[in-house]
């Protein structure tokens, strides 16, 4: 009996951290994949080397928490969390993504305002198929949240969904 209550106690006190970070592969999943579906896209599959990738890219900039593109072979959202956002969770570095639905014009294919949609677009790009997501915390406090995709999107010309 004391062993059934020693686990109720650990996955109970485990559980809350699990719910309320947000950055297991089925968070990033969940946020990508609602936003997709939104649009009548498929859902993406998580992809492990997208996330070791993303992951050891993001390790190169603990010092200096730099939001530097990777320049690599995949497509790739990257973020920072700052001020109140410090402690930004992987589902909310999605979410802030798909907010740049809003600066999407679907009439004639372009961001409203420069730059300011390339993240929605690429989370809802028709022909990508895995994503792989890390979240690191820089030696500054703040978190850096990348997700790496494949095949990539936002081709000039070509439209999302």
């Amino acid at each position: 009996m004391k062993i059934f209550v020693g686990l109720i106690i650990i996955f109970v006190s485990v559980l809350p951290w699990c719910v309320l970070t947000q950055n297991s592969p089925a968070d990033y999943l969940k946020a990508h994949n609602d936003a997709r579906a939104e649009v009548g896209v498929k859902p993406l599959k998580w992809n492990t080397l997208l996330e070791s990738y993303a992951h050891s890219h993001l390790s190169k900039h603990i010092e200096d928490c730099d939001l530097e593109n990777s320049g690599g072979p995949y497509g790739e959202n990257i973020v920072r969390g700052a001020g109140i956002w410090r402690k930004l969770t992987g589902k909310e570095a999605v979410d802030f993504w798909v907010s740049g639905k809003k600066n999407y014009d679907e009439k004639s294919n372009t961001c409203i305002v420069p730059d300011t949609c390339l993240g929605y677009t690429q989370v809802v790009w028709n022909t990508t198929i895995h994503v792989g997501c890390a979240r690191v915390k820089c030696h500054n406090g703040s978190v850096m949240v990348s997700c790496n995709y494949d095949p990539p999107g936002n081709f000039k010309g070509q439209r999302p969904y």
